[in-house]
């Protein structure tokens, strides 16, 4: 059950701490899990990506050569990122940030970050409602392990709307999905 994914966007919108909150649900889970990140020199607004890979058995090679999903929060990151996604790969894209979407077969458009400021309040939540649909869609770990695993990353503060967040992501992504 070997899933690799590439959840990627601009310094500062968080796809590096979904990512993080992705890989910990997993090793929560029992499964085997690698995860590496990369953003440019840029505290903010420079391109951001972030791999997880998971398996159940071990994985010797932590490098994701030909992702099977990857996320996409902006354009730049949509066209930089995508193009070595698996033939039958999934492309999922912030359908706002992301106007011109590259021509990829299977495609997921959802209003991500629309969704974090018209329902959770504040864009600083996208990457929380984007990981709520990629756990949907990518079905790697439970939905309850991802709610605990995220409860423990963010601040106490913030944990209910981080829950809403999720929720409204998980959601999209059946919506979005049929």
């Amino acid at each position: 059950m070997r899933k690799e994914m590439r959840l990627s966007g601009s310094g500062g919108q968080g796809v590096i701490t979904a990512a993080i909150i992705f890989a910990e649900a997993a090793v929560q889970e029992g499964k085997e899990v690698v995860q590496s990140q990369s953003y440019g020199p840029e505290a903010r607004g420079g391109a951001s990506k972030s791999e997880v890979i998971i398996d159940d058995e071990p994985i010797y090679h932590p490098h994701v050569g030909a992702p099977d999903l990857v996320l996409a929060m902006t354009q730049k990151a949509a066209d930089k990122y995508y193009g070595d996604l698996k033939e039958d790969g999934l492309l999922v894209l912030d359908e706002d940030l992301v106007p011109n979407p590259p021509k990829f077969p299977h495609t997921i458009r959802i209003p991500i970050t629309k969704l974090a400021i018209e329902e959770v309040g504040k864009s600083l939540f996208a990457n929380i409602v984007a990981l709520g649909a990629l756990v949907r869609i990518a079905g790697t770990v439970n939905f309850e392990t991802i709610k605990d695993s995220v409860s423990h990353r963010v601040p106490p503060h913030t944990v209910e709307q981080n829950m809403k967040a999720l929720q409204i992501g998980w959601d999209a992504a059946e919506k979005a999905i049929g």
